[in-house]
């Protein structure tokens, strides 16, 4: 199960070919259509950000070397304090008034990050004995909701291009981003779920971005505006996860590298939600660890973070880390 880390100099080609922002779309063309898969469309995305901003390959590959270093130092790791407390600003864009989500659907949201980043979660107990070494545990990752911004437009749907982001262009630009979360709330077109900057992209468009009906949990607040199977508020969980430097766990190659020792080579990525004990092709991993958030499984199907991934999300916040200044 366990996988080795292939090097600095690997993880830096890995970066410049596909990590910058991780994508979450649904194959369906209908906007309001109920969403039934997910699949990535980040590779189009990073090269339009690599080539709009030549020094984003040199600072990827920086904040990956320093995320290597952090994972393994335990006195880096004991200097990086106790928690980090993010402010989150919540930006609704919409254009009907079901567009416009009401302020218990937005807690609802905030609730279930602050769980599954503490591992609170109640399916947490649904991890196979297999993974129960490796599960992370809290990540002394808190999230408070700071404010909540909220503007109408006449745009029935946004795409991936950042314009939501843009005051100027009918979004909303983001708050203090910094040391602020900005998360826009919006009708993405094309079936995208969401996206999310990784650390090294410009402040001004840092954060994530996520479809109005996948914001939330409908267990928490059942009269919210969502859409099925994407209704738990993981979406949320895992573009955050890209937010603090985490890799789809298939790598977004097959068997691929994720940056992580102790999450299992996945083949690809997997749907819907896969039977106990899913077997994988890749060379020494028998099960692949399909319940893990950064997988593409179903919100009902995904629950536990790595001891790895927790590691690698706080050298984020460390001295020296890409996200320092929100300590």
């Amino acid at each position: 199960m366990k996988k080795l880390l292939a090097g600095f100099f690997a993880g830096a080609i890995f970066l410049a070919s596909c990590n910058k922002v991780a994508v979450e779309t649904a194959v369906n063309e209908d906007d309001n259509a109920p969403i039934t898969q997910r699949s990535c469309a980040s590779y189009e995305v990073l090269e339009q950000q690599l080539q709009a901003d030549p020094g984003l390959r040199r600072r990827m590959n920086d904040i990956e070397a320093f995320t290597d270093r952090f994972s393994k130092s335990p006195a880096m790791q004991r200097l990086s304090g106790d928690s980090m407390i993010i402010p989150v600003v919540v930006n609704v864009v919409y254009k009907t008034a079901a567009e416009n989500i009401s302020l218990a659907q937005i807690q609802s949201q905030i609730d279930v990050l602050n769980e599954d980043y503490r591992s609170t979660n109640a399916d947490i107990t649904k991890v196979p004995s297999l993974f129960t070494g490796v599960k992370a545990g809290d990540t002394k990752i808190r999230f408070v909701l700071d404010q909540v911004i909220r503007k109408i437009t006449t745009k029935k749907s946004w795409s991936t291009n950042d314009a939501v982001k843009k005051s100027a262009q009918g979004g909303i630009s983001p708050t203090s981003p910094t040391t602020k979360l900005n998360l826009w709330v919006c009708t993405l077109g094309n079936g995208i779920l969401g996206y999310a900057q990784f650390p090294g992209g410009s402040s001004a468009t840092d954060g994530v971005v996520i479809l109005n009906r996948a914001f939330g949990s409908r267990a928490k607040y059942s009269a919210g505006y969502y859409t099925t199977t994407y209704d738990l508020g993981r979406t949320a969980t895992h573009e955050v996860g890209h937010w603090l430097n985490l890799r789809h766990i298939w790598g977004d190659a097959t068997c691929g590298n994720d940056q992580v020792d102790d999450t299992p080579l996945h083949n690809t990525a997997n749907y819907g939600c896969p039977a106990a004990g899913h077997k994988s092709t890749c060379t020494g991993t028998p099960v692949e660890m399909t319940m893990n958030y950064m997988d593409y499984t179903d919100d009902l199907c995904m629950y536990m973070f790595s001891t790895g991934q927790k590691t690698r999300m706080q050298a984020t916040w460390a001295v020296g880390g890409p996200r320092a200044s929100f300590r």
